[in-house]
Formats: C-alpha cells, structure tokens, sequence
C-alpha cells in the first residue's frame, strides 16, 4: 500500500471524485472476509453533532435526553458514551446536570478541536478522556487549511502529546477518512498509538466518513470501502478492534449500513445520534443501532426499545424538530396501516403485516388509518380499535355500518389532493353510519357535533 503523491501535492483522488458528478465505486482485489467485533457497542453524539443540525438544545431537554439514552441502551452498557460540546455556559452546564445522573453509561466524553485552549476546556472541568477532531483527507489538510500532510501530522502529534501530558486520553477523529490517503492515515495512528503507549493510556481512533462516501460492498477499493478500511487500521496500523470506532454521515444513504458493516469488520465502536439527526442529511440513529445490535447477537435485554416514542416527544416539543410519522421506529404511525388488504391480514393475525409486536416492544400497536383505499376491513379494524369494542361486541367487515362508513369515506376524499381525515371527521361519519356505537344514539346535523 503505497502513499498517493508526494506530501506536498493534494491527493484529491479525481477518478473517484469528479467534483462535477456521481462519486465512482471502483473494485479490486479479493473480498475481505467478515471478522466481527468481539464487544460491539454504541457512541453516541446526539449532543455534538446532532446539535450541529439544529437550534441550541435547552439544558432540561438534554438532560432528559441523556435520562432516554440511558434507559434505551445505557443500564446493559451497550450506549458506552455520549459527546459533548463545552463551549459555552449553557453546554457546560448541561455537562454538569448530565454527570449529577451518576450514571456509569453513557460516559460523557467532550469534544474538541485538536488546540490549546480546546484542551484547557477538558481539564477545567476534569476529564481525563476527550474526542479529539483531525483532519485527515488533503481536502482538508490542503484546500481548507492551507497545509501539507508532513506539516499536520507534526502539529497533530505534537497536540496528542500535549493531552497525554495533561492526562487527558485522545479519542482521535479522522475526519474525511474515505477521502484520505490511507498510507498516510495508518503512519499517523502507528505514530499516535507509540505516543500513547509511552503514557501507558489508551488510543480510540474513529473512522469519520464525514460527507457519507463510504460504501459496503465487499471488494471495493480505498479510500471507499469500510471493509477494507477497518481491517486495514487493526491488520496495518495496529489500532485493536475494541479501540476502533466509525462515525458515519447519511448523504448518500448508507450511514446504518456502513455502520453495522464496520462492526461485522471488526469496529466496535458504532458511533451514531438519536433519529440520526445530525450535520445535514445527519447520522447512524442510535435507536435503530440498538435494534442491529439485538439482531445480531440476540441480547434483547441490551435495549429497551420502549424508550423510542418518548425521544420522538421529546424531538418533537422540547426541541421543536419535526419526526415524519412514517419515520421508522419512532414515527407515530410506524404501526399504523392504510391498506385494506394489510387491514384484513392484521385483522386476522397481526403476524401477517407486522415485522414484530410493536405493542409490546415500542408502544406502537398496529392501527389503521382510513383512506378510500382501507376497503372494508379496514374500516372493522378502526372501529374496534377507536371504540374499544372487544368479544361479541366486535363489528366485521359484513356489517352493514360498515359497508355504509366505507362508502362515506370514499365519497369525502372525492377526486383526491385533500389530506388524510382526521380522528373527528371519522368519528362524524361512524357516528351517521352506526349510530349504535353512541350513548345516546345520535346523528349529527348538517354542521357536524
């Protein structure tokens, strides 16, 4: 594995990056074979870079954020850390009301840039561990920073050496790895890796794929391929499996999976935010991590699912950021079907349409939703379920109530372009076709209740 130019010259990769089209995959070799982590577990950033998407979070929200990662992967250990940002008041004091939790998991790990005053922010507040950010691809080092790879990689040591010095553990980020020279990123965690052993401390090195480039596909080449370069930084560069961590961005689509892939290669870092909100298109969501990590291993008691709605309340009225309803796992309608065919099925045994029992595992029971599609049973369905009606109480889709509500729903959505009918709009029209269900029996007027 040779280094792409002199150090002086940008490698930019141009046949792989042609700024002005689709970023080309391209193949070679043999396929890289699976090799699992051993400890696979979660780092969450929902405090750093998901903070990056969006308005300032309020201290009360975090605090019962980081109270929901707790419960959602914390109490097992499985959500090892969070990150967080020091740099103003309201950041260090939602450290602050974050550590009085006393919880062991999620550690709180700050964030910083590789710089002085960066660093003075982690020990006057004590820590002994601290993300640290370097930029690794010449996109960065060359074209944003106005450097060259040998002239960084002494500025970057000589950082490294000044956190051990501090007793401060470097958790490195290798920001812009999938655009990097990979040559120069495994000399550069060799050289960090020796500076921490003479410390006698631990070096983390996580993999940035920071504008989502990478890819999963066994047999694609570097700088691309996550296969190839997980095991190219514990076969070539020495970093254990277990201090090795990747941080995926969701451009292109792949964060989860790029993720997941890193850890069957043997990462057992996956770091990640909840929903995956993060620095534009956003990151892994944790949430959906945690459902990886039970299908993998079969630990079911690793996670607690349940914990998924209340974050997307939190999302939604703490921090006034819109959850899209289908949004899966945490949407409010994930569970919730418009199908009269999926009705029908459901209806019959709710194994047909449904992956899991969402009731139990997420609070999340199925549900219908009425469209002019629904048909039939998907109106019994609603009506049971809205009513509460159980045993000989129970409407099918031979009443005549419900053929008369099925016909009233097709009827209101008329030619299309209107949104879906509202809970009270059903309940009109239930009320006009089975007035029965109503103490007393009604039929609503004109203008409706």
């Amino acid at each position: 594995m040779s280094r792409s130019g002199s150090p002086e010259e940008p490698a930019l990769f141009r046949s792989i990056f042609p700024y002005g089209a689709v970023a080309r995959i391209p193949f070679e070799g043999a396929p890289e074979l699976p090799a699992p982590a051993a400890r696979p577990y979660i780092a969450d950033s929902t405090f750093r870079d998901g903070q990056q998407a969006a308005p300032p979070y309020r201290v009360e929200a975090v605090v019962t954020l980081f109270d929901l990662l707790h419960q959602l992967g914390g109490v097992s250990g499985l959500i090892r850390t969070s990150e967080f940002f020091l740099y103003t008041e309201r950041d260090r004091r939602a450290v602050e009301k974050c550590l009085e939790r006393g919880y062991e998991h999620p550690r709180i790990v700050p964030w910083i840039r590789a710089a002085e005053p960066d660093l003075r922010l982690v020990t006057d507040m004590g820590f002994t561990e601290a993300c640290m950010l370097l930029s690794v691809s010449d996109y960065h080092i060359h074209l944003k920073l106005g450097s060259d790879r040998d002239r960084y990689k002494k500025q970057a040591l000589a950082m490294a050496e000044a956190a051990l010095t501090a007793g401060v553990s470097p958790r490195m980020h290798f920001e812009d790895i999938t655009r990097a020279d990979i040559p120069y990123c495994v000399e550069l965690a060799r050289d960090l890796a020796a500076l921490a052993a003479q410390e006698n401390r631990p070096l983390t090195v996580r993999l940035c794929d920071t504008l989502g480039l990478g890819v999963p596909y066994p047999g694609a080449a570097l700088p691309r391929s996550i296969p190839r370069l997980v095991r190219t930084f514990i076969e070539e560069a020495g970093i254990p499996g277990e201090n090795l961590e990747f941080h995926g961005h969701n451009d292109l689509h792949k964060a989860l999976v790029n993720t997941v892939t890193a850890w069957l290669y043997g990462a057992a870092g996956a770091s990640g935010t909840l929903l995956g909100f993060g620095e534009r298109t956003g990151n892994a969501p944790v949430e959906a991590l945690c459902l990886e990590h039970v299908s993998l291993t079969g630990q079911d008691a690793d996670c607690d699912l349940t914990a998924v709605p209340e974050i997307a309340r939190v999302f939604e009225q703490q921090l006034g950021l819109s959850v899209p309803p289908n949004y899966p796992l945490a949407g409010s309608e994930v569970s919730t079907t418009a199908a009269g065919i999926h009705a029908h099925g459901i209806a019959r045994n709710p194994e047909t349409y449904a992956a899991w029992d969402a009731g139990a595992l997420l609070n999340r029971p199925a549900r219908v939703a009425l469209t002019d599609r629904s048909g039939l049973a998907g109106v019994a369905m609603w009506l049971n379920d809205r009513f509460g009606l159980e045993g000989a109480a129970m409407v099918d889709k031979s009443h005549p109530g419900v053929a008369a509500m099925q016909r009233a729903i097709v009827e209101a959505y008329g030619d299309g372009g209107r949104g879906r009918l509202t809970d009270d709009e059903l309940v009109h029209i239930a009320r006009a076709s089975m007035p029965e269900l109503f103490s007393p029996p009604e039929t609503p007027g004109l203008n409706g209740d």
